[in-house]
């Protein structure tokens, strides 16, 4: 950052230093040199004096450039923004450009992954939709052993601390595990980048900078089997991309089982894919339009599930039509189970195995001279009635293969044949009776009445076809609003892959436009809402999908109004949360304050008094009341004031070594006498915790304070501490009457307590606290069963040695 800085100061760019972190490393101090450097602002906190980025000194100054370092900070209360980035964004709005720094465990979809590796949770956390957002990112990149070596001779920590982090957070397991996931995120970023530009150039032919492997399902028994070979291919590259695609279309192969392709999608997500479905009357041409769209190196498809004689009459399948097609993208076809044992049911409306309208006219002049070559070989066994039907026969069969017009073509061949060779006289056209001229006509008239229902049930199969591949488009929208995928950017791109566009944006709407638009070659609009328009580039649309393009927009609009509504939800939800909380509190705190008020009042009250002459011990007796009353008091208050912190998410952490042996005594201290011993031991051998001292001593104060409350008189408690791997952990060990296992996690909700009916008895907020403050510091609590009755709270904290 401080090197870019530089570059640009260089250049004569107005640059400003308005916040680096050095941490008293020289080398990095040294690039400080001939930077203008803007004062920071000082903010107190909790008896503490801290620096802070000054946001509104950045922008009195309003350099061109603002170096900003460690973005997911967060800062002291005080300041107008919780998180840095959030300064960020007001710097950009204002027109200054700003160089961050940010680390890849503080991306929040990282976060839990470097967790699990590191086993260190990242409290501070910026999200990655911000990040995205920059103009450029640079990957600050090196192995793991250099690191290292840059660790070792004193370029990033104190010479002391060096060996604890090379054995623990920097080992070289950990920092390859993470610069991989910074080298994965980095490629997705720039893969985003790359298929923008593709979109933006029209640019359809494959570049293989990432394998991205297509698997084509039907929703048939061999999805499965499909989807785990894809996956093996996809695997077999670093970083490879999985994607499984179904094709609905209008002219056949619409009889996919929706339960079917719910599993198969299950299981592509299961595998880290992705499920698309799009629209396509011709399925090679669909599923080659998605792969290129998608940059795919690789499509995956099953063999044929049709039968040997479906094949000799139509050898040309999808298979190979896509192959044909495919061009750069490789095409695997997969054998299967059901590969050659024919498909589940018939398909209405497929093509049949030549173009109608060449086989269908060919077929009623061919039938019937063959027909009529035939039977004059067999002149003389058959009468005139059996040979009229068997032209009759020949006129349907062409009927159903090429529709009306090839029966008309049929039926006037195969009369004037049947009334040149076989009615009386032969070898002339001439019918001598009106029955012969009446079966005639009749001949005709069956042909084409037959020819006609043949081409109306082909019209309303390819209808019903059509509309079971709306149907299924409609049914995996609503699927994505059952599973909850109704971000408005996500549905913006399913509709994209639905119907096979280069684009999809929701833009303002200008004027009133009630019905479907198009503007020019390629581009669709349509009305999304009151005030948003739906606009697809591509290409044009058949007027049978608008209907479905009409379903999309609709969808979208109530993903819209979803999105507004959750957000002024969201506005609302903190403010019935404090009511709720505000409520509870002034119903709790009506007896707990009143009690030590009255108490102490009353002491300070008799002590004032010059009616009564007290005694030394009584003077004494009355001066302890009002002492433990007002510390009772400031308890309460302290307690009140942190919830209401962590509730707000307000409570800033100065982490640092602390040792259980220091804090104790000073949380004992603000105890009340009690005549519960409290016992300690092997807190002074124990390892120094990350913790913020003040906070760690209200947490053992108040875990100490419930276990003396449920202690017998006679039994003391216990507190100890040992070392279990990176961690320490400090147990409180009552004698009580234990706890239910139903009422381990109740124990620490606020306003209640165990066995209650109402708060008299004290607010029920310390051991809510407690966990809150704990959890705060990257720890833990959690209640355990003492052996031989009681209960065990176990505070869990990180070592203080880098672990």
């Amino acid at each position: 950052m401080l090197d870019e800085g530089r570059r640009r100061a260089r250049r004569g760019t107005d640059v400003v230093v308005a916040y680096a972190e050095c941490h008293g490393r020289p080398h990095t101090e040294d690039k400080l040199q001939g930077l203008e450097i803007l004062p920071r602002i000082q903010r107190e906190y909790r008896g503490g004096t801290f620096t802070e980025l000054d946001l509104d000194g950045v922008l009195a100054r309003r350099p061109e450039v603002a170096l900003v370092d460690e973005l997911p900070h967060s800062n002291v209360p005080g300041g107008r923004n919780a998180k840095r980035w959030q300064d960020v964004e007001e710097l950009l709005a204002a027109g200054i450009d700003v160089v961050t720094t940010v680390n890849v465990q503080h991306l929040v979809s990282l976060n839990d992954v470097v967790e699990k590796i590191t086993g260190v949770p990242q409290r501070e956390t910026v999200p990655d939709e911000f990040v995205r957002r920059a103009h450029q990112i640079e990957l600050v990149d090196m192995p793991a052993e250099a690191l290292r070596r840059r660790m070792a001779h004193g370029n990033i920590y104190q010479p002391e601390k060096v060996d604890a982090a090379l054995a623990h957070y920097f080992r070289v397991g950990n920092l390859t595990a993470l610069r991989e996931l910074a080298l994965l995120w980095v490629a997705g970023r720039v893969d985003e980048t790359l298929q923008k530009y593709r979109s933006e150039h029209g640019i359809g032919t494959v570049w293989e900078t990432r394998e991205r492997v297509v698997v084509a399902l039907t929703g048939g028994p061999e999805g499965e089997t499909l989807i785990r070979r894809a996956e093996r291919i996809a695997d077999r590259s670093s970083g490879g991309d999985l994607l499984a695609v179904h094709v609905a279309r209008s002219d056949g192969l619409a009889y996919a089982s929706p339960a079917a392709l719910a599993r198969q999608r299950e299981l592509v997500e299961s595998l880290g894919g992705s499920y698309h479905s799009v629209v396509g009357d011709h399925v090679p041409t669909a599923l080659l339009d998605f792969a290129r769209a998608e940059n795919a190196t690789q499509l995956v498809l099953g063999t044929s599930r049709r039968s040997r004689l479906s094949r000799l009459l139509a050898p040309r399948g999808i298979g190979e039509d896509t192959v044909e097609l495919s061009g750069d993208i490789d095409v695997h076809m997969v054998t299967h189970e059901r590969a050659g044992r024919g498909r589940r049911s018939s398909q209405p409306g497929r093509r049949p195995p030549y173009p109608r309208r060449v086989a269908g006219p060919a077929a009623g002049l061919l039938f019937p001279l063959l027909l009529t070559a035939l039977l004059a070989h067999t002149r003389g066994t058959l009468n005139l009635t059996s040979e009229a039907l068997l032209f009759l026969v020949t006129v349907i069969g062409v009927a159903c293969l090429g529709g009306v017009v090839s029966a008309l073509l049929a039926s006037l061949s195969a009369s004037l044949l049947l009334n040149y060779y076989f009615i009386p006289p032969s070898g002339q056209f001439t019918i001598t009776e009106p029955n012969n001229a009446l079966a005639l006509a009749v001949f005709v008239a069956v042909a084409v009445t037959v020819a006609a229902i043949v081409a109306r049930s082909l019209r309303l199969s390819r209808r019903a076809a059509s509309a079971t591949a709306e149907a299924e488009t409609l049914s995996s929208m609503a699927g994505n609003i059952l599973r909850g995928d109704q971000a408005v950017s996500m549905l913006l791109e399913h509709t994209r892959e639905t119907f096979g566009m280069e684009s999809a944006e929701l833009v303002p709407r200008a004027g009133q436009e009630t019905e479907t638009a198009k503007d020019g070659d390629g581009l669709v609009k349509v009305p999304a809402g009151p005030d948003q328009v739906l606009v697809l580039r591509g290409r044009t649309l058949p007027a049978s999908e608008h209907r479905v393009l009409t379903a999309f927009a609709a969808h979208l609009a109530a993903a819209l109004d979803h999105a507004r509504l959750t957000e002024a939800a969201a506005e609302v939800e903190p403010v019935k949360a404090a009511d709720r909380m505000r409520t509870a509190l002034l119903a709790a705190v009506s007896h707990d304050l009143r009690t030590p008020l009255a108490a102490g009042r009353a002491a300070v009250s008799s002590l004032r008094s010059t009616d009564v002459d007290f005694s030394v011990e009584e003077r004494d007796e009355l001066l302890t009341t009002a002492d433990e009353s007002l510390a009772k008091l400031s308890r309460l208050v302290d307690n009140l004031l942190d919830m209401s912190r962590l509730r707000a998410g307000a409570l800033t952490l100065h982490l640092q070594p602390t040792a259980f042996a220091d804090v104790l005594p000073l949380a004992l201290d603000t105890l009340a006498a009690t005549s519960v011993p409290i016992e300690s031991q092997g807190l002074a051998e124990i390892c120094a915790v990350s913790a913020d001292p003040p906070l760690l001593e209200r947490v053992i104060a108040n875990l100490v304070v419930n276990a003396v409350r449920h202690s017998p008189p006679d039994q003391r408690v216990l507190i100890s501490a040992s070392a279990l791997g990176p961690r320490v952990e400090l147990r409180i060990i009552d004698r009580g009457p234990g706890l239910r296992p139903e009422d381990r996690d109740r124990i620490f909700v606020p306003f209640q307590r165990m066995g209650d009916s109402d708060n008299t008895t004290g607010l029920g907020l310390g051991l809510a606290l407690s966990r809150g403050l704990a959890e705060a510091m990257g720890g833990t609590l959690t209640p355990e069963d003492t052996p031989g009755g009681g209960l065990t709270m176990v505070l869990s904290l990180r070592a203080a040695d880098g672990s």
